[in-house]
């Protein structure tokens, strides 16, 4: 485990103001629906305060074990070379899994985590942005028709300037979710000292007793008391912004606080006046400021649904770089911050999701029973891959293992299986998203093993084409030749092609592959590695991190540090095409086989993603049959 730098610098006020714009948007968001849709299944006559005062206990320590103790304290301490989440956690455990059976079982539960994310990222801009802007029917019920049209608006606008990069919206944001915050402090805490007696909820006895008097009922309701807790993960996922300390001292000291103070000032406004359940967080500003409540709202909806964007760009280069996922186009929009980047792709499919989501389903509420099941899932994936790391990498007992992450793993699943209850009524979209890209994930990584496979059956072994290359009449020409490969053991089918229609050979010959660790980044040192295989004839392996995009000129560029003449202008790049076509028996089945054709028709070329000067390449067509 490396020490993370934000552990060891001094908490600057703009480390911590710049923590509350990346990491806790969509935890801070919460408040605008999570009491609402908890205390909707008692509306009217069945809603009593010793119920009120049993929800709030039940989030209080929601946030109490999920977000502090499992994420902030626990989680966040097993950190891959400073990068947190699902994925990250997944490779982190398979570099010490003992046997090939387990690597693949955690492979597996990375898989499911990272589908179920991106099921959460279609679902969190649609929710945040749709109840933000609902605030208009507080103000001017008259205004109801438009809250749908200005919903769409906004999350068309948010889509539309992804292209442009965050560096600039990004220095706005944190001041902006620091107002958020301080606002939900004080709006709530404007009610608690008109009603101290709230306060009473922060017994856990209410929460037991809440389960214990209405049972069924309490269970649904549970599912959306997860909705105070949603963005947990957040935490884990963007460790590697600002380190474990200033993560730890907002949340303790500022938002967990804030967060509090509104759901009892909630709790307390509709336990006095009834009639405000149906909208608890906008009738806790007097009537002049509900406006400027809705912009604000507005903005730190966008805010929490930009992390979740960025997050999805993230996750799926990482995808990409994990071979999760076939080969994307990514744009970098900043010329000094390498993680912020621009996944065409990925921006267009999140847009058409959240939109098709708010047109089918029309409202926040009806919107967060699809809402828990995708993060309660999340939070069981990262449960069991950290109690794996903790028994293997920090050598702990496997009865504390398994007392500690038991306990937790219990809190999960009722949470997961209370949203379960409502996959009828929406909890089918996160579910079938997730599912998705599960399967998605999963074709493209046994298609691309078969396809390895099938390439090493029919190439030729590097060492049988050396040792025949000095009595071969093979004419070596000036010039330098890259040769992209998989394997640096057997001969690249474009070289092959290449002496069959060309018959020369260049001077000088580089075979280069790109391979893909499981850390973030590769140290400066360890990135190019070369051995001589004969005389003007080298084998390259690059590394790369799977938070790292490829660049292969640059890289091989370094060559000339360690006494390799490489000179870009006076090299080619010899790329193979591959064309897969169906075998006479495949090996995938109809629909898999389907969608990896698909994909593999439809991903960006090597010249592109590694890339290299198109000016510069040669392409040979190779067809292989799996």
């Amino acid at each position: 485990m490396s020490t993370q730098s934000g552990n060891a610098e001094k908490l600057r006020p703009a480390i911590l103001i710049g923590v509350l714009g990346v990491v806790y948007g969509d935890i801070g968001t919460s408040p605008l629906y999570a009491l609402q849709t908890a205390i909707s299944y008692f509306n009217g006559p069945k809603l009593v305060a010793e119920d009120v005062l049993g929800i709030i206990s039940l989030i209080t320590w929601a946030l109490a074990i999920t977000v502090t103790i499992k994420y902030v304290i626990i989680i966040m301490r097993a950190d891959n070379d400073g990068e947190g989440g699902t994925l990250s956690l997944m490779a982190l455990a398979s570099r010490v899994a003992r046997n090939d059976q387990t690597r693949r079982a955690v492979g597996l539960i990375g898989i499911i985590g990272a589908g179920l994310f991106f099921g959460d990222g279609v679902i969190t801009p649609a929710v945040s942005i749709l109840s933000a802007v609902e605030g208009i029917e507080v103000v001017a019920p008259s205004l109801s028709e438009v809250v749908l049209p200005i919903a769409i608006a906004v999350i068309i606008g948010l889509f539309l300037v992804q292209r442009h990069g965050t560096a600039k919206v990004g220095r706005a944001f944190g001041p902006v979710m620091a107002l958020w915050f301080l606002c939900l402090g004080l709006l709530g805490l404007a009610q608690i000292v008109q009603h101290p007696g709230v306060l009473i909820a922060l017994n856990p006895y209410f929460g037991v007793t809440f389960i214990a008097r209405h049972e069924k009922i309490a269970f649904l309701a549970l599912g959306a008391v997860v909705l105070a807790v949603t963005g947990a993960e957040a935490l884990y996922a963007d460790m590697s912004h600002f380190g474990r300390r200033p993560i730890r001292v907002s949340w303790v000291f500022f938002v967990l606080p804030c967060l509090l103070l509104n759901y009892y000032g909630q709790g307390a406004l509709v336990i006095a006046h009834p009639h405000a359940a149906s909208n608890p967080f906008y009738h806790l500003a007097p009537h002049v400021l509900q406006v400027p409540l809705i912009i604000l709202a507005t903005f730190a909806t966008v805010i929490a649904s930009q992390a979740v964007i960025t997050g999805a760009f993230s996750v799926s280069r990482m995808c990409v770089q994990l071979g999760l996922l076939p080969r994307m186009e990514v744009r970098h929009t900043s010329e000094t911050e390498q993680g912020q980047i621009y996944v065409p792709q990925v921006n267009t499919i999140l847009a058409a999701g959240v939109l098709l989501l708010v047109l089918a389903f029309k409202s926040s509420g009806a919107l967060a029973s699809a809402y828990g099941i995708a993060v309660t899932g999340t939070f069981l994936c990262d449960n069991t891959l950290a109690a794996f790391v903790y028994r293997r990498q920090f050598g702990w007992s496997r009865p504390a293992t398994i007392a500690l992450f038991g306990a937790i793993g219990l809190v999960d699943f009722a949470f997961f299986a209370a949203n379960s209850l409502k996959i009828i009524e929406g909890g089918w979209v996160p579910l079938v998203i997730g599912l998705s890209i599960i399967f998605i994930m999963t074709t493209w990584r046994r298609g691309r093993q078969l396809l390895l496979a099938r390439w090493q059956q029919d190439s030729l072994p590097l060492s049988t084409f050396l040792a025949r290359l000095p009595q071969s009449r093979i004419v070596r020409v000036p010039g330098t030749a890259v040769f992209l490969t998989g394997n640096l053991d057997f001969v690249p089918n474009a070289l092959l092609h290449n002496l069959k229609h060309n018959k020369v050979l260049h001077e000088q010959v580089f075979f280069v592959t790109v391979r893909n660790l499981d850390i973030p980044q590769a140290a400066p040192g360890e990135r190019v590695r070369v051995d001589q295989a004969a005389p003007g004839i080298y084998k390259v392996a690059l590394y790369y991190g799977f938070m790292e995009s490829p660049n292969v000129p640059r890289a091989l560029e370094s060559l000339n540090a360690q006494g390799i003449e490489f000179k870009p202008m006076q090299t080619s790049y010899f790329v193979g095409r591959e064309t897969v076509v169906p075998a006479a028996v495949p090996k995938l089945r109809f629909l898999r086989r389907w969608l990896f054709l698909f994909m593999t028709r439809n991903s960006i070329s090597a010249t592109e993603f590694f890339r290299i000067p198109s000016d510069r390449v040669v392409e040979l067509g190779v067809r292989i049959a799996i």
